[in-house]
Protein backbone atom coordinates (compact mmCIF):
# COMPACT_ATOMS: atom_id res chain seq x y z
CA UNK A 1 0.00 0.00 0.00
CA UNK A 2 1.55 3.30 -1.11
CA UNK A 3 0.70 5.17 2.12
CA UNK A 4 2.46 2.56 4.25
CA UNK A 5 5.39 1.15 2.27
CA UNK A 6 7.06 -1.90 3.82
CA UNK A 7 10.49 -0.28 3.89
CA UNK A 8 9.21 2.44 6.22
CA UNK A 9 7.51 0.00 8.58
CA UNK A 10 9.83 -3.00 9.05
CA UNK A 11 8.05 -3.92 12.28
CA UNK A 12 4.97 -4.90 10.24
CA UNK A 13 5.77 -8.53 9.51
CA UNK A 14 2.43 -9.21 7.76
CA UNK A 15 0.23 -6.42 6.48
CA UNK A 16 -1.27 -4.98 3.32
CA UNK A 17 1.69 -5.65 1.03
CA UNK A 18 2.55 -8.74 -0.94
CA UNK A 19 2.48 -10.78 2.28
CA UNK A 20 -1.13 -9.96 3.20
CA UNK A 21 -2.65 -12.88 5.04
CA UNK A 22 -5.38 -13.95 7.48
CA UNK A 23 -4.30 -11.35 10.05
CA UNK A 24 -1.80 -8.55 10.51
CA UNK A 25 1.38 -9.24 12.50
CA UNK A 26 3.40 -6.48 14.20
CA UNK A 27 6.80 -7.16 15.76
CA UNK A 28 6.98 -5.81 19.31
CA UNK A 29 10.38 -7.27 20.21
CA UNK A 30 12.73 -10.06 19.19
CA UNK A 31 10.62 -12.41 21.31
CA UNK A 32 7.10 -11.13 20.75
CA UNK A 33 4.80 -10.22 17.86
CA UNK A 34 1.21 -8.97 18.00
CA UNK A 35 -1.49 -10.55 15.80
CA UNK A 36 -4.47 -8.33 14.97
CA UNK A 37 -7.65 -9.23 13.10
CA UNK A 38 -11.39 -8.58 13.00
CA UNK A 39 -14.47 -10.28 11.60
CA UNK A 40 -18.23 -9.95 11.93
CA UNK A 41 -21.28 -11.11 10.00
CA UNK A 42 -25.06 -11.54 9.99
CA UNK A 43 -26.69 -14.54 11.73
CA UNK A 44 -26.07 -18.00 10.29
CA UNK A 45 -28.29 -19.80 12.83
CA UNK A 46 -31.52 -18.89 14.64
CA UNK A 47 -30.33 -19.28 18.23
CA UNK A 48 -28.84 -15.94 19.43
CA UNK A 49 -26.36 -17.50 21.85
CA UNK A 50 -25.07 -19.88 19.20
CA UNK A 51 -24.85 -17.01 16.70
CA UNK A 52 -22.69 -14.95 19.04
CA UNK A 53 -20.47 -17.93 19.86
CA UNK A 54 -20.04 -18.88 16.19
CA UNK A 55 -19.21 -15.31 15.15
CA UNK A 56 -16.61 -15.09 17.90
CA UNK A 57 -15.10 -18.48 17.05
CA UNK A 58 -14.82 -17.42 13.43
CA UNK A 59 -13.07 -14.16 14.34
CA UNK A 60 -10.63 -15.85 16.72
CA UNK A 61 -9.74 -18.38 14.03
CA UNK A 62 -7.51 -15.91 12.20
CA UNK A 63 -5.24 -15.70 15.25
CA UNK A 64 -4.90 -19.48 15.22
CA UNK A 65 -4.28 -19.52 11.46
CA UNK A 66 -1.22 -17.34 12.09
CA UNK A 67 0.05 -19.77 14.73
CA UNK A 68 -0.75 -17.53 17.70
CA UNK A 69 -2.65 -17.57 20.97
CA UNK A 70 -5.59 -15.29 21.74
CA UNK A 71 -4.90 -12.52 24.26
CA UNK A 72 -7.90 -10.20 24.19
CA UNK A 73 -10.92 -9.19 22.14
CA UNK A 74 -13.36 -6.35 21.56
CA UNK A 75 -16.99 -6.71 20.54
CA UNK A 76 -18.26 -5.37 17.21
CA UNK A 77 -22.05 -5.23 17.39
CA UNK A 78 -24.59 -3.79 14.99
CA UNK A 79 -27.88 -4.64 16.67
CA UNK A 80 -31.31 -3.09 16.50
CA UNK A 81 -32.59 -1.28 19.56
CA UNK A 82 -35.88 -3.04 18.85
CA UNK A 83 -34.39 -6.43 19.69
CA UNK A 84 -35.42 -7.73 23.13
CA UNK A 85 -32.61 -7.16 25.65
CA UNK A 86 -32.41 -10.89 26.39
CA UNK A 87 -31.59 -11.65 22.73
CA UNK A 88 -28.84 -9.01 22.65
CA UNK A 89 -27.55 -10.39 25.94
CA UNK A 90 -27.47 -13.94 24.57
CA UNK A 91 -25.48 -12.88 21.49
CA UNK A 92 -22.90 -11.05 23.58
CA UNK A 93 -22.75 -13.86 26.13
CA UNK A 94 -22.07 -16.37 23.37
CA UNK A 95 -19.14 -14.29 22.15
CA UNK A 96 -17.77 -13.73 25.64
CA UNK A 97 -17.89 -17.42 26.46
CA UNK A 98 -15.81 -18.26 23.39
CA UNK A 99 -13.21 -15.61 24.20
CA UNK A 100 -12.93 -17.10 27.69
CA UNK A 101 -12.65 -20.63 26.25
CA UNK A 102 -9.83 -19.36 24.02
CA UNK A 103 -7.93 -18.18 27.11
CA UNK A 104 -8.42 -14.51 26.25
CA UNK A 105 -10.22 -11.62 27.90
CA UNK A 106 -13.04 -9.48 26.49
CA UNK A 107 -12.20 -5.84 27.23
CA UNK A 108 -15.01 -3.82 25.63
CA UNK A 109 -16.20 -2.97 22.16
CA UNK A 110 -18.45 -0.71 20.13
CA UNK A 111 -22.07 -0.96 19.04
CA UNK A 112 -24.38 0.85 16.64
CA UNK A 113 -28.11 0.58 15.97
CA UNK A 114 -28.72 -1.47 12.82
CA UNK A 115 -31.87 -3.11 11.45
CA UNK A 116 -29.94 -6.21 10.33
CA UNK A 117 -27.99 -7.87 13.18
CA UNK A 118 -24.24 -8.11 12.77
CA UNK A 119 -21.78 -9.30 15.39
CA UNK A 120 -18.13 -10.26 15.67
CA UNK A 121 -14.83 -9.40 17.29
CA UNK A 122 -11.61 -7.53 17.02
CA UNK A 123 -9.18 -10.22 18.15
CA UNK A 124 -5.60 -9.76 19.30
CA UNK A 125 -3.06 -12.48 19.96
CA UNK A 126 0.64 -13.12 20.41
CA UNK A 127 3.21 -15.27 18.64
CA UNK A 128 7.01 -15.45 18.49
CA UNK A 129 8.20 -13.45 15.44
CA UNK A 130 10.09 -16.48 14.14
CA UNK A 131 7.06 -18.76 14.42
CA UNK A 132 4.44 -16.84 12.49
CA UNK A 133 2.48 -19.14 10.19
CA UNK A 134 1.44 -17.62 6.86
CA UNK A 135 0.09 -18.80 3.53
CA UNK A 136 3.51 -18.33 1.96
CA UNK A 137 5.56 -21.24 3.33
CA UNK A 138 4.22 -24.32 1.52
CA UNK A 139 6.95 -26.40 -0.16
CA UNK A 140 6.84 -29.06 -2.90
CA UNK A 141 6.55 -32.44 -1.22
CA UNK A 142 4.53 -31.16 1.74
CA UNK A 143 1.33 -32.94 2.74
CA UNK A 144 -1.87 -30.88 2.90
CA UNK A 145 -3.94 -31.41 6.05
CA UNK A 146 -7.42 -30.18 6.98
CA UNK A 147 -8.77 -30.01 10.54
CA UNK A 148 -12.55 -29.68 10.02
CA UNK A 149 -14.93 -31.18 7.48
CA UNK A 150 -16.51 -28.95 4.84
CA UNK A 151 -20.18 -28.23 4.36
CA UNK A 152 -21.19 -25.58 6.88
CA UNK A 153 -22.00 -23.07 4.15
CA UNK A 154 -24.46 -25.23 2.27
CA UNK A 155 -26.09 -26.63 5.43
CA UNK A 156 -26.76 -23.15 6.86
CA UNK A 157 -28.11 -22.00 3.49
CA UNK A 158 -30.59 -24.86 3.47
CA UNK A 159 -31.40 -24.07 7.13
CA UNK A 160 -32.40 -20.51 6.16
CA UNK A 161 -34.73 -21.99 3.55
CA UNK A 162 -36.32 -24.17 6.25
CA UNK A 163 -35.33 -27.41 4.51
CA UNK A 164 -32.36 -28.67 6.55
CA UNK A 165 -32.60 -31.82 8.65
CA UNK A 166 -32.04 -31.27 12.38
CA UNK A 167 -29.16 -33.73 12.63
CA UNK A 168 -27.37 -31.96 9.78
CA UNK A 169 -27.81 -28.58 11.44
CA UNK A 170 -26.58 -29.93 14.77
CA UNK A 171 -23.40 -31.27 13.18
CA UNK A 172 -22.76 -28.00 11.36
CA UNK A 173 -23.29 -25.94 14.52
CA UNK A 174 -20.94 -28.19 16.50
CA UNK A 175 -18.27 -27.72 13.83
CA UNK A 176 -18.67 -23.93 13.77
CA UNK A 177 -18.47 -23.75 17.57
CA UNK A 178 -15.18 -25.66 17.75
CA UNK A 179 -12.15 -23.44 18.29
CA UNK A 180 -9.07 -24.02 16.12
CA UNK A 181 -6.90 -23.56 19.22
CA UNK A 182 -5.86 -27.18 19.70
CA UNK A 183 -5.22 -27.76 15.99
CA UNK A 184 -3.09 -24.61 15.75
CA UNK A 185 -0.97 -25.60 18.75
CA UNK A 186 -0.32 -29.03 17.27
CA UNK A 187 0.61 -27.59 13.88
CA UNK A 188 3.06 -25.25 15.61
CA UNK A 189 4.57 -28.07 17.65
CA UNK A 190 5.14 -30.19 14.57
CA UNK A 191 6.58 -27.51 12.31
CA UNK A 192 3.85 -26.71 9.79
CA UNK A 193 5.27 -24.70 6.90
CA UNK A 194 2.10 -22.78 5.96
CA UNK A 195 -1.42 -22.38 7.29
CA UNK A 196 -4.73 -20.65 6.63
CA UNK A 197 -8.29 -21.08 7.85
CA UNK A 198 -11.06 -22.11 5.48
CA UNK A 199 -13.80 -19.48 5.59
CA UNK A 200 -15.53 -17.22 3.07
CA UNK A 201 -13.41 -18.04 0.03
CA UNK A 202 -14.10 -21.78 0.49
CA UNK A 203 -11.52 -24.55 0.32
CA UNK A 204 -10.58 -23.77 -3.27
CA UNK A 205 -10.26 -20.02 -2.76
CA UNK A 206 -8.04 -20.32 0.28
CA UNK A 207 -6.03 -23.07 -1.42
CA UNK A 208 -5.48 -20.73 -4.37
CA UNK A 209 -4.22 -18.05 -2.00
CA UNK A 210 -1.75 -20.46 -0.40
CA UNK A 211 -0.58 -21.66 -3.82
CA UNK A 212 -0.06 -18.10 -5.04
CA UNK A 213 1.73 -16.88 -1.90
CA UNK A 214 3.96 -19.96 -1.83
CA UNK A 215 4.57 -20.09 -5.60
CA UNK A 216 3.55 -23.75 -5.73
CA UNK A 217 0.66 -25.92 -6.88
CA UNK A 218 -1.74 -27.51 -4.42
CA UNK A 219 -3.05 -30.91 -5.50
CA UNK A 220 -6.25 -31.87 -3.65
CA UNK A 221 -7.72 -35.37 -3.73
CA UNK A 222 -11.51 -35.05 -3.77
CA UNK A 223 -11.95 -38.56 -2.34
CA UNK A 224 -9.99 -37.60 0.80
CA UNK A 225 -11.87 -34.38 1.57
CA UNK A 226 -14.28 -34.79 4.53
CA UNK A 227 -17.81 -33.38 4.45
CA UNK A 228 -20.41 -32.80 7.12
CA UNK A 229 -23.55 -34.94 7.07
CA UNK A 230 -25.99 -33.62 4.49
CA UNK A 231 -23.52 -31.45 2.57
CA UNK A 232 -23.14 -33.72 -0.44
CA UNK A 233 -26.87 -34.48 -0.44
CA UNK A 234 -27.79 -30.77 -0.55
CA UNK A 235 -25.12 -30.12 -3.19
CA UNK A 236 -26.68 -32.78 -5.43
CA UNK A 237 -29.95 -30.86 -5.00
CA UNK A 238 -28.21 -27.62 -6.12
CA UNK A 239 -29.03 -25.75 -2.92
CA UNK A 240 -25.97 -23.48 -3.02
CA UNK A 241 -25.58 -19.98 -1.51
CA UNK A 242 -24.81 -16.97 -3.71
CA UNK A 243 -21.23 -16.94 -2.45
CA UNK A 244 -20.53 -20.17 -4.33
CA UNK A 245 -20.87 -18.45 -7.71
CA UNK A 246 -18.82 -15.48 -6.51
CA UNK A 247 -15.96 -17.74 -5.45
CA UNK A 248 -16.06 -19.69 -8.69
CA UNK A 249 -15.89 -16.48 -10.72
CA UNK A 250 -13.00 -15.20 -8.62
CA UNK A 251 -10.82 -18.32 -8.58
CA UNK A 252 -11.74 -20.63 -11.48
CA UNK A 253 -8.86 -19.37 -13.64
CA UNK A 254 -6.46 -20.87 -11.07
CA UNK A 255 -8.28 -24.20 -10.57
CA UNK A 256 -8.21 -27.35 -12.70
CA UNK A 257 -10.51 -30.34 -12.13
CA UNK A 258 -9.74 -33.86 -13.25
CA UNK A 259 -12.32 -35.48 -15.56
CA UNK A 260 -15.12 -37.26 -13.74
CA UNK A 261 -15.51 -34.81 -10.84
CA UNK A 262 -19.20 -33.88 -10.87
CA UNK A 263 -20.30 -30.30 -11.34
CA UNK A 264 -22.13 -30.24 -8.02
CA UNK A 265 -18.97 -31.43 -6.24
CA UNK A 266 -16.99 -28.69 -7.95
CA UNK A 267 -19.52 -26.15 -6.69
CA UNK A 268 -19.37 -27.60 -3.18
CA UNK A 269 -15.62 -26.98 -3.07
CA UNK A 270 -16.30 -23.33 -4.01
CA UNK A 271 -18.98 -22.91 -1.32
CA UNK A 272 -18.09 -20.49 1.52
CA UNK A 273 -17.50 -21.86 4.99
CA UNK A 274 -18.11 -20.21 8.35
CA UNK A 275 -15.66 -20.91 11.19
CA UNK A 276 -13.99 -23.64 9.13
CA UNK A 277 -10.90 -25.63 9.94
CA UNK A 278 -7.24 -25.02 9.25
CA UNK A 279 -5.60 -25.96 5.96
CA UNK A 280 -1.89 -26.52 6.51
CA UNK A 281 1.20 -27.68 4.63
CA UNK A 282 3.35 -30.10 6.62
CA UNK A 283 6.62 -31.87 5.83
CA UNK A 284 5.97 -35.58 5.12
CA UNK A 285 8.72 -36.38 7.61
CA UNK A 286 6.60 -34.85 10.39
CA UNK A 287 3.27 -36.29 9.30
CA UNK A 288 3.26 -39.42 11.47
CA UNK A 289 4.12 -37.46 14.61
CA UNK A 290 1.50 -34.85 13.74
CA UNK A 291 -1.15 -37.52 13.25
CA UNK A 292 -0.23 -39.10 16.58
CA UNK A 293 -0.50 -35.72 18.27
CA UNK A 294 -3.93 -35.04 16.80
CA UNK A 295 -5.12 -38.53 17.75
CA UNK A 296 -3.87 -38.15 21.32
CA UNK A 297 -5.62 -34.79 21.65
CA UNK A 298 -8.85 -36.06 20.14
CA UNK A 299 -8.58 -33.51 17.35
CA UNK A 300 -9.88 -34.28 13.82
CA UNK A 301 -7.29 -34.56 11.07
CA UNK A 302 -7.36 -35.44 7.38
CA UNK A 303 -4.59 -35.58 4.77
CA UNK A 304 -6.34 -34.23 1.65
CA UNK A 305 -3.50 -33.71 -0.81
CA UNK A 306 0.03 -32.57 -1.44
CA UNK A 307 2.12 -29.65 -2.61
CA UNK A 308 3.87 -29.97 -5.97
CA UNK A 309 5.84 -27.84 -8.39
CA UNK A 310 3.79 -25.44 -10.48
CA UNK A 311 1.05 -22.89 -9.86
CA UNK A 312 -2.62 -22.88 -8.96
CA UNK A 313 -4.77 -25.70 -7.61
CA UNK A 314 -5.70 -29.03 -9.16
CA UNK A 315 -8.41 -31.35 -7.88
CA UNK A 316 -7.89 -35.04 -8.64
CA UNK A 317 -9.52 -38.36 -7.79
Amino acid sequence: MEMFPAERFPQVLVGLGSLCDDAAVYKVSDELALIATLDFFTPVVDDPYQYGAIAATNALSDVYAMGGQVALALNISCLSECLPPEIIGDILRGGADKVAEAGGVLVGGHSVDDKEPKYGLVALGFVHPDRVLTKAGARPGDALVLTKPLGVGIVTTVLKAGEAQNEHVDAAVASMLKLNRGASELLQQHGAHACTDVTGFALLGHACEMAERSNVRLRLNVNRIPFLPGAEEYAAMWLFPAGTAHNEQGFRAQVRFAPGISEHMQHLLYTPETSGGLLAAVSPDRLDDLRAGFDAAGEPFWVIGEVVEGTGVEVVT
